[in-house]
């Protein structure tokens, strides 16, 4: 039973920082697309619009899965203590 919670305790974190990591690079896309420079052409904007969608949508994804594996683990918890 502690090596099954330890398994979802390293999810959880593997997640979570796959969740940080893809929220700071859409974050990075974003930024590229609100500051202006001339030189950007309609295709570029779209496709960095685009690209920051993408990685915010992803990241929400594993804090989602990362949310899940946290309620795993706290369900395991629980039933752990009623079996002691």
């Amino acid at each position: 039973m502690q090596q099954q919670s330890k398994v979802w305790y390293e999810k959880m974190v593997d997640f979570k920082r796959f969740g940080t990591v893809l929220l700071a690079v859409g974050i990075f896309f974003y930024l590229g697309v609100i500051i202006p420079v001339d030189a950007k052409t309609q295709f570029e904007l779209n496709l960095m619009v685009l690209s920051s969608a993408s990685f915010i949508a992803l990241s929400i994804l594993f804090f989602i899965q990362s949310k899940h594996c946290h309620m795993k683990l706290l369900e395991m918890d629980d039933n752990e203590d009623l079996y002691n």
